[in-house]
Order: structure tokens, then C-alpha cells, then sequence
């Protein structure tokens, strides 16, 4: 038996839903699959699915729709014709390193006088500060213009202006209930911000505002328009869809410098670059610089015109992710044997372990303990807290990570006694507080998670978007999947159900049988499926018994043959069930066939290795050799098996074993 691993949930579908993808399927000559897979994502009609497929520039929207472009357009460029010194001021993250890199390409551009600034991560912390704001005065900066951040700075923007320094802010992070007095504010996400798209990165904001201020949207950097957004987790669905889009292709086709750069130095290949080949090789490399050292390392690598600057600064930007990797590691076996501890602790008085994970530890590194608390939560699927402790002031910096159904900001806003900075949303978050408040703090956030949480919360959850049939995994169709990318946050790479599909086939791959492989179906139908780190569940496996799988469709290349396959996230299987599959005509026949060749062998072995070739249960092959011995089609004597030569023609209904083994597989199956 093999119990599946999460809580699967199968989105909804219905009569209307079947009808609209019928005429999407006609409309735009896509596969069945492919047309409801739109209208699962809400493009449930020809024109809306179109639309979706292969939008375009045409679909972005006026970036004078967005509140406050008017008056930042207009601030801009009459410091840029006064020749007045603007200061671009961003954030470290891959998204802040995006969005000051764009302005930087803009403002170049347009011939302005200006320099950026980004503040350090561990000696500065998040957003402006009044430090780099007087120092912005000293070096005679006349207006500043942030990009993803600014949004809750409304005293270091009042100081600003108290230092005559003008501030446009471009940001879309949620704005507090008090927007800060600038010159202009630039969010979609403000009230009264009529602006069609809410979903903007902060590079797309910046995007927006270079667009206006161009009069044209300047598509030539939508690379670094689509690594921002990416990174950032931003819904890939309207503008960003296109962003990525367009993004993905120029990569491909004609990278900019620090691109290449990166690509050659961390070993991804170009041509073939994905969305998911920048979530996880370029991205990390970017936001590395921000976590261990200062984020100008990143945007100087994707805003040099000399290849030389660039592999030297894309270098070091690799080896810089290779140390972050070793230091996550390293707390991840601290913060793990803290948290064991914890739960041998609570054993021994009796009690269940923690419902929250609060850890904390003196010299952890404070850039990098986001990953580690989502590391901890991938292995327990509990809420986690993962704190840096200032050995000298006893200050903890900590940022969470949570389940569904455990709200981190309503947490964090139930705990203010406590806590001197908090910020964020539902599934991420980050705090500040003193050490000695830590005990209340971790005690109050497990009694809101007894409370606010149903014993079905800590089941992890795998949304099915369809369940699908053998038939529905063609080449054709998986090839025509690609319609439906770029996958990310807000489309996701579509998962499907089959369910009691017979297993035809099992084993383990890779060093130490890590990996299993499986095949699915039966006869000329079967489909390739690989489980990463699956290996071990092979064992509770038997071929020619029905499962239950999820996962995600591509297509595996291999000597020039291309074959779809199915990345396993899920799976199934009740040992206790009988064989769905009763042998078809066909199979006796090349079983039978088989053995007037071998003619006569050794009854030893003979019904497993059938059973191995021809990739059946043992029982089947059983049956079948039962069958032909009442039929006198063979004879088994003295431990032999002997074909008969020239045997009397007999129809396999004559035979009352296979009458009685059908009529219980029928029996079976209703």
C-alpha cells in the first residue's frame, strides 16, 4: 500500500464547463485538454482563451491609468531638463535589483543626471532611512524616485522634504491606511487607483513609468522585466503574462550582456530558457548578492556594456549563491536539531510538539533565514519562525513562513505587544523583537494556530486542475500545453489526475535507486512516469494493479525521440485491491504464441519471467497457462511445461476457467 502524501483537491468542473471548452477546442483548434484547461483558469470563451494564448503589446494597458503617473512623469522631467541630480533609491531583493536596473537603462537613456542607491541589507534593514536620505542632501540629490519600496515611508519622506529633496515613489506593496505626502505616489494598489491590473511587480510599476515617460513601451528590456517578476512570485496572468513573454524570448534570442554573463558562469543554457530556469538558476544568483553582501553587485552586473565587468561580476554573484547554499544548509541542521529538541522536550512532559515552529539562534545570518523557514516548512507543514538573535543588543530579527488557514499578519497583528517591526501577508512575513519577549511571543502564536486550525489544516493540499484519461496524454497534446505558458505563481504548470490506470511497469533509477520509474497503461497505451526521490515507494508497488497519480505532463527527449512523460507529484495505491485489468484475446494469443516457441522449458521461473516480459501480474499469467491446459493447448508434467504442436482449434469460452475468471473480474468491477 501506498497512501497518498497531501489532501488532493480536484477543481470543480461542470456541464457549462464542458460546453465552453467544446467551443474553445473548435474556435482555436486546440486539443480537448488544452481548451479546458482554459477555462479552468478563467478564459472561458474563444475570445478570452485567444486572447490569453497570444496577447500581446497590444494588451498593455496606459500607464496613465495608474494614480499619480501624471504628476511623477511631470517631476521627472523637469529635473531631468533642469539637469538636476535624481537619486534612483531601491530595495535588495531580485525585484528592487530589477526595477533600480530599468531605471537605470531609462534615465541613461533620456540623458539625466542621477546615481542609485541601495541600502544594506543586514547594517540598514528594508525600505528608506533617514541616514541615506541626509546623505542623498549632502551629495546635492534634488528628488529621489524609489522603486519597490517607498510606500510606508511616510516620516522619511516628510524628512526628505524638510531637506528640499522631492520624492516620486513607485511601489506595489499593499500601501498603509496613511500614504506618505510625496510629490507623487505610484502604486495600483492605492484606493481610488483605477488601474485594470493589481498584480504589477515593482519592476512592472517601474516598467509603467518608463513607458510613459518614453512614449513607448520599451520592450527591449523586458528580460529584466520578467526576472523581477518572476523572482518575486507575481501572478503571471494580464501585463505580467506579456512581460515574461516577451522577456523569455529576448533571453533566447538576444540576451543583453549581464545575461549571458550569468548563463555562462551558473551553466544554463539560454536558448531554452524558462520561467522556471530563472525562479531557480538565475534568480537565486541575483538575490544572493543582497543576502550576503550588497545588492549594487547585481544590478552593476545587468546594467555593464562590457562582457569582461560582466562574467567577473556574474562570477562572483555564483560563487556568493554557492556560500548562501552552504550557510542554509548549516542553519537548516541547527534549526532542525533545535527543533527536535523542542519536540523530545514535549514528550517527555506529556504534551504534543509545538503547533508553530519558533526558532532562534545567536549568529544566524539574517539574509538568508526566509529560506530556512521555508525549508523547515516544506519537511513538518507547520508555521514557521525562523529568528536571528543580535548578540549584543538581544534584538531578533525573524521572518515566517505558513499553511493555508494560519493568517501570519492577522498573527503577527494579535501578538504587537511584543514585537517592535512586524509586516506582510497571509503565507509571508517579517518581524522584529527582543529576545526577552520570546517565550510569549511563541506561546501566543501556538494558541492562535489551536484555535484558528481544523485537524484537516495540517494535511499539505495538491490542487488537480483535471482529471484526465491515457488518451488525453498524446504528443500532440502535451506539445500544445506549451500554449498555456509561461507557468508561474497565478498559472501554474497544469496538474492532472489518472485515476486507476494500471501499472504496468516498475523500478528505481539514480545513485542509490533515488528516482522511481514507472510505466502506465496497458498494451500500445502506456505513458512514462518519473517520481523524483520516489524511489523507496516502489516496494509497496505491484505491476497489473490499478493507481491513482498527479502530476505534470512534458515531454522527455532522448537520442532524438520525443515521448511524453509525466513528472509524478502524487500518488496512490491500495495493495488489497484486486486486478482491474482481465486479459484481452490479444494477450493470450502473444502469451500462447511464446510458448509454441520455447516449445518446452522448465515450469521454474517460467511464470515470472512471462509475467516480467509482458508486464502482468503473476495471477494473470497463471490464469492464462490454467486456460491453456484445459484447452490442451499445453501440457504441464514432471515439473515441464510442453506446447502441444498441432492443438484442435477451441474458442477460449469453452473453457470454464476463463468463463469463471471473467465473470469475477465483472463482478470486480462493478
Amino acid at each position: 500500500m501506498v497512501q497518498r502524501k497531501t489532501r488532493w483537491e480536484i477543481a470543480p468542473w461542470n456541464e457549462q464547463d464542458e460546453r465552453q471548452a467544446g467551443l474553445i477546442a473548435e474556435a482555436l483548434g486546440v486539443p480537448a485538454l488544452v481548451a479546458k484547461l482554459l477555462v479552468q483558469r478563467g478564459h472561458n470563451s474563444p475570445d478570452a482563451a485567444s486572447r490569453f494564448i497570444h496577447g500581446g503589446e497590444e494588451h498593455l494597458h496606459d500607464p496613465y491609468l495608474l494614480l499619480g503617473m501624471d504628476k511623477a512623469v511631470e517631476r521627472i522631467r523637469a529635473a531631468g531638463a533642469a539637469g538636476d541630480k535624481i537619486r534612483i533609491y531601491g530595495d535588495y531583493d531580485a525585484d528592487g535589483v530589477s526595477s533600480t536596473s530599468l531605471l537605470i537603462y531609462l534615465f541613461r537613456q533620456l540623458g539625466y543626471h542621477f546615481d542609485y542607491y541601495i541600502p544594506h541589507r543586514a547594517l540598514e534593514g528594508y525600505g528608506m532611512n533617514r541616514a541615506a536620505i541626509a546623505l542623498a542632501s549632502e551629495e546635492g540629490v534634488k528628488l529621489i524616485v524609489t522603486v519597490d519600496t517607498g510606500i510606508s515611508a511616510y516620516d522619511e519622506i516628510e524628512y526628505a522634504k524638510e531637506l528640499g529633496i522631492d520624492v516620486v515613489v513607485t511601489d506595489h506593496h499593499e500601501p498603509p491606511e496613511v500614504i506618505p505626502d510625496a510629490y507623487a505616489v505610484v502604486n495600483p494598489k492605492q484606493n481610488k487607483c483605477g488601474y485594470p491590473f493589481k498584480g504589477l511587480a515593482g519592476v512592472g510599476v517601474a516598467f509603467k513609468l518608463a513607458t510613459a515617460l518614453l512614449e513607448r513601451p520599451p520592450l527591449e528590456w523586458t528580460d529584466i522585466v520578467s526576472l523581477g517578476t518572476i523572482a518575486d512570485l507575481m501572478p503571471l496572468v494580464d501585463e505580467n503574462r506579456i512581460f515574461v513573454k516577451y522577456g523569455l524570448e529576448r533571453m533566447r534570442s538576444d540576451a543583453g550582456v549581464g545575461f549571458r554573463a550569468l548563463s555562462e558562469a551558473c551553466g544554463i543554457e539560454l536558448d531554452v530558457m524558462t520561467s522556471t530556469s530563472v525562479a531557480f538558476g538565475i534568480a537565486p544568483r541575483i538575490n544572493a548578492a543582497g543576502r550576503l553582501d550588497h545588492a549594487k553587485r547585481a544590478v552593476e552586473l545587468l546594467t555593464t556594456a562590457d562582457y569582461d565587468t560582466a562574467i567577473l561580476a556574474a562570477s562572483g554573484l555564483d560563487s556568493l549563491n554557492k556560500e548562501r547554499q552552504r550557510i542554509v544548509e548549516s542553519m537548516v541542521k541547527d534549526a532542525e536539531l533545535q527543533w527536535l529538541a523542542k519536540c523530545a522536550a514535549a514528550e517527555e512532559a506529556g504534551t504534543s510538539p509545538p503547533p508553530v515552529i519558533v526558532l532562534a539562534g545567536e549568529g544566524w545570518n539574517v539574509g538568508v533565514i526566509g529560506i530556512v523557514a521555508s525549508k523547515l516548512l516544506e519537511r513538518n507543514y507547520k508555521p514557521v519562525i525562523i529568528l536571528g538573535i543580535d548578540e549584543q543588543t538581544g534584538m531578533c530579527k525573524g521572518s515566517a513562513r505558513s499553511i493555508d488557514g494560519y493568517d501570519l499578519h492577522a498573527a503577527l497583528t494579535e501578538c504587537g505587544q511584543w514585537l517592535d517591526h512586524y509586516g506582510g501577508h497571509q503565507a509571508a512575513a517579517g518581524m522584529s523583537l527582543h529576545r526577552d519577549n520570546l517565550e510569549a511571543f511563541e506561546q501566543k502564536l501556538c494558541e492562535l494556530a489551536l484555535e484558528w486550525l481544523t485537524e484537516d489544516d495540517w494535511i499539505p493540499k495538491t490542487a488537480v486542475d483535471i482529471v484526465c484519461k491515457l488518451d488525453d496524454a498524446s504528443l500532440e497534446t502535451v506539445t500544445q500545453l506549451a500554449q498555456l505558458e509561461p507557468f508561474g505563481m497565478g498559472n501554474l504548470s497544469p496538474r492532472l489526475l489518472f485515476q486507476s490506470v494500471e501499472l504496468a511497469e516498475k523500478r528505481t533509477i539514480g545513485k542509490e535507486s533515488k528516482h522511481l520509474k514507472l510505466q502506465l497503461g496497458s498494451g500500445r497505451k502506456l505513458l512514462d512516469a518519473i517520481g523524483f526521490s520516489m524511489g523507496p515507494l516502489s516496494e509497496g508497488l505491484q505491476t497489473g494493479y490499478s493507481i491513482d497519480v498527479i502530476g505534470e505532463l512534458s515531454i522527455n527527449e532522448w537520442n532524438g525521440r520525443r515521448k511524453p512523460q509525466l513528472q509524478l507529484q502524487d500518488l496512490h495505491y491500495q495493495s488489497d485491491d484486486k486486478p482491474r485489468q482481465f486479459p484481452e484475446r490479444e494477450h493470450f494469443i502473444i502469451i500462447y504464441q511464446q510458448l509454441k516457441k520455447l516449445g518446452s522449458v522448465p515450469l521454474d521461473g517460467l511464470i515470472g519471467k512471462l509475467a516480467g516480459q509482458h508486464r502482468m501480474p503473476r495471477e494473470t499469467v497463471e490464469l492464462m497457462l490454467d486456460v491453456f491446459e484445459e484447452l490442451a493447448f499445453i501440457e504441464r508434467k514432471d515439473g515441464m511445461m510442453n506446447a502441444t504442436l498441432s492443438p484442435s482449434k477451441r474458442d477460449l469460452s469453452t473453457s470454464k476457467r476463463y468463463i469463471e475468471a471473467r465473470e469475477n473480474a465483472m463482478l470486480q468491477k462493478a
